[in-house]
């Protein structure tokens, strides 16, 4: 498989006897074990998943390229045992996920080296099977969104809506939500991360709803602006800016370019407009296991879109005191185009349930 020979290039570029994960997604990714505790220790010729009673069935089965090994003395205690067992030396480590006790635990055995996001880069591209699972978790959140297009109504709180959403995203098949859904009216969607909260719904709002479905471990994450009963000049204005940008983006960011390049065919559409200081997050960003994953489509990312990157479209404009509008759309970088995942409507809807 790719993604060992990429561990394999890993090892031999760091001169490495092993590589040592311990991180929840990455320890997934490079497994398929879907518990909640474990340890990874690679080598080129061996790959062991170390784990404790709770899953000395369900490991074997998900994780078939992995001896599992029972640990029951205490995960950490008994990883250093096993690698100096192993006669394993210098070890490469996911830094940014090692805690201190971890690292103070193996320093005094073994020759640490840093893997700082190198795991993360690999799972950048993404296989054939993890985008027909995300593939899946798109079509979960499209019919979704369809689906609260009909029970949204003025009197509502923003909670009964993310409930009702989400209980909607389960019938579908989600695991779970891949975040804290968003359902931001009126005022409100002037905050970017406008958790659901108690406001009541009233005529005249705009609403985004931010959500997204695990399926099978892997995210998805789609924003919809729809008006309800009403809606005022300057907000339908503001949402046809946003889908002018979006659908520009869409259709122009393409292969080889950098995340500041795509990031700028949003940016300079809506700067034209004069609502460039109005949108103050980035446009968007991978996904995967984890709903925000790399590459960045921001100003400040040098990434460069390779094939099968999975990448999310979300330009917005938030108005303080008034409302905000975000389109956010899931796309594979393709040869040719950008291939879009998440189909629901984006036309201006007013909503008169």
């Amino acid at each position: 498989m790719i993604k060992y020979e990429k561990l394999n290039q890993l090892l031999e570029s760091n001169n490495l006897d092993a590589l040592l994960i311990m991180s929840p997604y990455n320890r997934r990714y490079v497994t398929g074990f879907s518990g909640s505790s474990g340890a990874v220790v690679y080598t080129k010729n061996e790959k062991f998943l170390i784990s404790d009673f709770r899953y000395k069935n369900q490991a074997p089965n998900e994780s078939v390229d992995f001896e599992f090994v029972l640990q029951d003395k205490g995960l950490l205690p008994f990883i250093v045992e096993f690698m100096k067992e192993k006669g394993l030396k210098t070890i490469g480590f996911e830094s940014e996920h090692v805690n201190y006790n971890i690292y103070e635990s193996l320093k005094n055995e073994f020759d640490l080296v840093p893997l700082t996001g190198e795991v993360e880069k690999i799972r950048m591209v993404k296989t054939p099977d993890e985008i027909e699972k995300i593939k899946k978790a798109c079509e979960i959140v499209d019919e979704s969104y369809m689906h609260i297009l009909k029970f949204v109504k003025s009197g509502m709180t923003e909670l009964e809506v993310r409930n009702e959403l989400e209980y909607k995203m389960a019938q579908l098949g989600s695991e779970k939500p891949s975040f804290d859904t968003i359902v931001a009216s009126g005022h409100r969607g002037a905050l970017p991360h406008g958790a659901a909260s108690n406001k009541v719904i009233e005529r005249g709002d705009m609403v985004t709803l931010d959500f997204g479905a695990y399926y099978e471990g892997y995210a998805s994450d789609i924003t919809r602006s729809f008006a309800v009963e009403e809606v005022s000049s300057e907000m339908e204005k503001v949402y046809n800016i946003v889908l002018e940008s979006q659908l520009k983006a869409l259709d122009e960011i393409k292969l080889g370019m950098t995340g500041e390049e795509a990031d700028s065919i949003a940016r300079d559409v809506i700067k034209s407009y004069g609502y460039g200081d109005n949108f103050g997050h980035s446009l968007g960003h991978g996904f995967g296991l984890e709903v925000h994953e790399g590459p960045g489509l921001a100003q400040s990312s040098d990434i460069v879109l390779t094939e099968n990157m999975v990448i999310t479209i979300e330009p917005g404009i938030y108005v303080d005191n008034v409302g905000g509008v975000r389109i956010e759309d899931d796309a594979i970088v393709t040869k040719s185009v950008l291939e879009k995942l998440t189909h629901s409507t984006k036309d201006f809807i007013i909503v008169n349930n």
